[in-house]
């Protein structure tokens, strides 16, 4: 098998932004279980409602959209976006004025 098809463009990141209602006890149990079902699918927060997740191809990214689509609260705003390996290593995150460094490349394969 020849690993050059693993490369910065055909990798993918997967990212959920949402904005959920929180104001009575019902929204507020829809929006944690929409956070929980992220996580269980293999997101990792970024920011309070930023998950994201790696994807081995944009095949591997659709099957995670689908997963999405089918969890998203009847009230609310989600975000869906896609971005390559390259892309995603260009992205800069401050903490106040301090850039964050880098995280390191993810080494495992996924197996399906």
């Amino acid at each position: 098998m020849s690993y050059s098809c693993f490369n910065a463009y055909k990798i993918m990141w997967l990212f959920c932004l949402f904005d959920l209602p929180t104001n009575t006890k019902s929204q507020r149990k829809r929006a944690s279980d929409f956070r929980k079902s992220l996580i269980e699918d293999g997101f990792e927060m970024m920011q309070f409602s930023v998950y994201y997740r790696h994807c081995a191809s944009m095949e591997d990214c659709e099957k995670h959209i689908v997963r999405i689509r089918k969890i998203i609260p009847y009230e609310g705003k989600v975000s869906i976006l896609k971005f390559t390996d390259k892309q995603f290593g260009d992205i800069e995150t401050y903490l106040g004025k301090t850039i964050e460094k880098k995280r390191k490349e993810v080494l495992q394969f996924e197996f399906f």
